[in-house]
């Protein structure tokens, strides 16, 4: 009786759909990045973008869908400036993102070299209590001592997600006391520590550093890092292609102007198919389609055998490019394995302001005032 019993639990077993056995882990994350102390809508006349009112407002929406969300920041959140300025506006600004940011749940923030322009002392008294977590897996002071954990493991949507902090390398203009270790191989060396020690099923770098040392560190990352998210130069946004063999990189947006929202879908390891990848082909296939039309023109008016052959040439090339493009259109979730979708929520006119907030913001900030006008 007991055989029988597990035979037919085995049956049941292998009838099962997969997808029922183990569907993916799903989970979003958000990002800020490069903030730079902004507090309100930028002075642009086309359509004023960003804020803090209308982050929170859209980083609520996102919490409403109903997935697991998480929120992070890539550093360089609170300054405009990399030195020092005794600045009490300055500070006013710094202190509203920082209670904003801990309102709407950051978890983590890698410390920029704007983070500490006005030094650690301040840096550290201003977010004394906090559940946000400072981190910086490179910064030393001249003791050799680190004054903030490398990484922090967190639980969310039934994944467990390694976060790894980093800095730019070298002295940093507003706080000479500290110094970045080369910021690759520290952010590489505790990511890799993370998947032996912690089992971690995603690992994210905070890169505040510039974008070429993010990609980088991509490129050299092998399986130690899924994503790495990049703040130093306001870049705004990127595509979050995969950048060697595993890691795909991304700047966090730019001067508060967008909120960065990354979603996961997770069943066992390996690399990330960007989901991403075929609406980009549709957009190149635009551009590539109207090169070629201006190219058969221009052949069926040229005259001199040179220009007819160099125009052949392209066309050519360009119904390749075609080809190519067109294969990639067709993107599909993997059935199983991991896969990703990036994309940039901007902070603009449809995305409304928390009233509340807003009106705080005018109190440090009155619209159309000079600090405003950025």
């Amino acid at each position: 009786m007991k055989a029988r019993f597990s035979w037919m639990v085995m049956a049941v077993v292998l009838l099962m759909p997969l997808g029922a056995m183990a569907a993916p882990k799903r989970l979003v994350l958000l990002f800020t990045g490069d903030n730079r102390g902004e507090i309100a809508p930028c002075g642009c006349k086309q359509e004023p973008q960003g804020g803090l009112s209308r982050r929170k407002t859209a980083i609520a929406a996102e919490r409403a869908r109903g997935l697991p969300t998480v929120l992070m920041d890539a550093g360089n959140a609170l300054f405009r400036d990399t030195g020092r300025r005794e600045d009490d506006l300055l500070k006013q600004r710094a202190e509203l993102v920082l209670e904003q940011m801990e309102a709407q749940g950051t978890v983590a923030m890698a410390v920029g070299e704007r983070d500490l322009s006005q030094g650690l002392p301040y840096l550290q008294k201003a977010t004394k209590g906090r559940k946000m977590k400072l981190l910086s897996a490179n910064l030393v002071d001249k003791a050799g001592k680190a004054p903030f954990p490398a990484s922090l493991v967190l639980e969310a949507g039934g994944l467990k997600v390694g976060v790894v902090g980093v800095s730019p390398e070298g002295t940093l203009a507003g706080e000479p006391g500290l110094k970045g270790k080369p910021p690759v191989e520290t952010a590489l060396a505790e990511a890799r520590k993370l998947r032996k020690t912690k089992k971690v099923d995603v690992v994210v770098v905070l890169a505040a550093v510039p974008y070429q040392e993010a990609v980088k560190m991509a490129l050299l990352a092998e399986d130690a890092v899924d994503f790495v998210v990049e703040s130093h130069e306001a870049k705004g946004i990127g595509i979050g292609e995969l950048v060697g063999s595993h890691a795909a990189v991304f700047p966090a947006g730019g001067l508060g102007r967008q909120l960065t929202r990354l979603e996961l879908s997770v069943e066992g390891p390996g690399p990330s198919k960007d989901l991403g990848s075929g609406s980009r082909a549709r957009q190149q296939l635009v551009v590539v389609e109207g090169n070629l039309l201006k190219a058969h023109e221009k052949l069926a008016s040229a005259k001199d055998e040179q220009t007819r052959g160099e125009l052949t040439q392209t066309i050519v090339e360009l119904e390749g490019r075609m080809r190519q493009l067109e294969s990639e259109l067709d993107v599909k979730p993997p059935t199983d394995g991991r896969a990703h979708q990036l994309s940039y929520i901007t902070l603009g006119l449809a995305v409304a302001d928390d009233p509340v907030l807003k009106r705080r913001v005018e109190q440090i900030e009155p619209s159309g005032s000079a600090n405003a006008e950025h």
